[in-house]
């Protein structure tokens, strides 16, 4: 790689991120059903109707997982808690061997002098709970909290950071409006209540987890950079929309108390009613704020109903995933977001990284990070707070509603006998992070 440790500042941390449905191996530990489940089993949803029932048996395999983030010299392990491991019906009691292996877990990252950054929820919703409609129902924000205060009870005095959602759009969106994840719906009504109740359930866990007198809280978003295809008034406007859906309405919620009126437009009359009474919630202070950061799309104006716009193909060089890389994009995000939310507040790019065919020889995803580094230093050089970068991820894994054929890991898994082995790009940041 062309960068090194020495190249950021004294205080900047390192790490690797993962999610526990895509690792750990759910069908162990009594861990409850989750909506992910019940998409994956339904024909069509799933490449190969593969599932997380085992994954990387992360569960069983920690300990060695653990030792790879260690050996690379990485100062920080982004992981998620999943709510049905804890709470098998969503509410109610606890399983204990949940709480048991999460506490092993974090015991195990500070005796390797590893920070532990957890991540609340990254997509299991309990099956009880989607039953009951899922992030669709208000109720949904206090029982994450109740589910934030057994987790943290448990685990919250040993986190050097904590974040309540990870990326909020891609919770409420693409899963009720494209219904390409779980619970796989296709509604506006479902998705505007989805994107509202997902942004109160973070200020409730921001609130809980103040109560238990913990601190470095933060709230995580996924981003992608929106430019109109072409010149015309419509694909600009449609770009903006764009821009407003996936980025704004999320950023605007927690750090402005307001939505984008170009996203209002269209969402107003399926918010649930009394909504502007929930912005004290929602904007509960956080201690940093986490950018997920991948590429950028080409937008255009469509003839549907509302939103109506497109994407168009673009001529940058793309990842497995089919997505430009487009690294620029990164500290434009990191320096606008600064500029238009966050202030001083500290910014962490929370997830960075590629999917790439090459199993082990990875030069793609070397030169991939290498062109990431080289704008987070541009954004430091203009005054943004960068206080850490986290690469997706540790393990190759189960990749959602893609199965296990796309590859992000710095660690190449073998799905068949879950062999790990380290690929080049996992020795060429073990290199930049240890070198003196």
């Amino acid at each position: 790689m062309k960068h090194k440790r020495s190249d950021f500042p004294v205080d900047f941390q390192f790490g690797v991120a993962t999610s526990a449905y895509q690792i750990e191996g759910h069908a162990q530990g009594g861990a409850g059903k989750t909506h992910w489940d019940s998409f994956a089993a339904t024909p069509g949803n799933v490449v190969n109707a593969e599932n997380g029932d085992l994954a990387c048996d992360h569960y069983n395999r920690y300990e060695q997982d653990l030792d790879l983030i260690q050996d690379a010299g990485f100062d920080c392990y982004r992981f998620s808690t999943s709510w049905a491991r804890i709470l098998p019906e969503g509410r109610g009691p606890a399983n204990q061997q949940g709480l048991d292996f999460y506490d092993r877990l974090v015991d195990a990252l500070l005796e390797r002098g590893i920070k532990p950054c957890a991540t609340l929820y990254h997509w299991e919703l309990p099956s009880p709970l989607a039953d009951l409609g899922g992030w669709r129902n208000r109720d949904i924000a206090n029982w994450f909290a109740d589910f934030t205060e057994i987790i943290m009870g448990r685990i919250g005095d040993r986190m050097f950071s904590v974040a309540s959602i990870n990326e909020p759009w891609c919770v409420s969106w693409l899963s009720h409006f494209e219904g390409q994840h779980a619970p796989g719906l296709r509604d506006i009504r479902a998705t505007a209540r989805a994107m509202h109740h997902v942004l109160l359930a973070h200020g409730r866990a921001i609130e809980v987890m103040r109560g238990l007198g913990m601190s470095n809280l933060g709230a995580v978003f996924n981003l992608e950079w929106s430019e109109p295809a072409d010149d015309s008034t419509e694909a600009q406007s449609a770009a903006a929309l764009y821009d407003g859906i996936y980025n704004r309405f999320f950023l605007s919620g927690v750090f402005n108390k307001s939505y984008p009126e170009n996203v209002l437009e269209g969402l107003s009359p399926h918010l649930p009613k009394g909504w502007q009474d929930d912005f004290e919630t929602i904007g509960s202070p956080v201690d940093w704020c986490g950018l997920n950061f991948y590429t950028r799309k080409l937008i255009t104006h469509s003839d549907s109903a509302w939103p109506a716009l497109k994407e168009v193909p673009g001529p940058l060089p793309k990842t497995q995933m089919g997505w430009e890389i487009d690294p620029s994009a990164l500290s434009r995000f990191l320096i606008r977001t600064a500029r238009d939310y966050t202030g001083d507040l500290s910014i962490y790019v929370t997830e960075n990284g590629m999917a790439s065919v090459e199993r082990q020889q990875d030069e793609d995803r070397i030169d991939y990070l290498d062109q990431h580094l080289a704008e987070v230093r541009r954004a430091l050089d203009h005054g943004v707070p960068i206080k850490g970068y986290f690469v997706w991820s540790l393990l190759d894994n189960y990749e959602w509603a893609l199965g296990y054929e796309k590859r992000f890991g710095l660690v190449d898994v073998d799905f068949k006998t879950l062999e790990r082995t380290p690929k080049a790009s996992y020795f060429a940041l073990k290199n930049a992070l240890t070198q003196n």
